[in-house]
């Protein structure tokens, strides 16, 4: 990639954006992974109210976006985290202990009024950034 491309990534095995922009943007080595919303292939938030079941879809739909940008989880560097409740910070926390055990990405955690779809209670946006081999 020239020193200063950048390349849009729209993964086709999540839904389409809702809007004018694109799932993620890579410059150089640096992904920026717009946030996500637990939408299902359909565009239709999955367990409605659920933040344990929103928050496991959102990181497997970050999980197809880093793929398409040549990437993994374990390459995520930040992650902001946008909730309707900071009292359910508790399962939102155990979902990412799972996926990224003992190297954790540093990470915001910010309560909101509300999201941009009904139903959801929480968004996700990250930064990765790849491994040179």
């Amino acid at each position: 990639m020239e020193e200063h491309e950048r390349r849009q990534i729209n993964s086709p095995s999540v839904a389409a954006p809702r809007g004018h922009f694109s799932h993620a943007v890579v410059a150089q080595d640096t992904i920026y992974v717009s946030g996500l919303l637990a939408f299902d292939d359909k565009g239709v938030i999955t367990a409605p109210g659920d933040v344990r079941g929103q928050t496991q879809r959102i990181f497997e739909i970050l999980e197809h976006i880093l793929h398409e940008a040549r990437a993994t989880l374990a390459d995520t560097v930040q992650l902001t985290t946008y909730v309707t409740d900071i009292g359910q910070r508790a399962p939102v926390n155990e979902v990412r202990k799972q996926l990224f055990g003992t190297c954790r990405p540093a990470s915001t955690l910010v309560e909101v009024s509300a999201l941009a779809a009904e139903g959801a209670v929480i968004e996700i946006d990250a930064i990765a950034v790849r491994t040179r081999a």
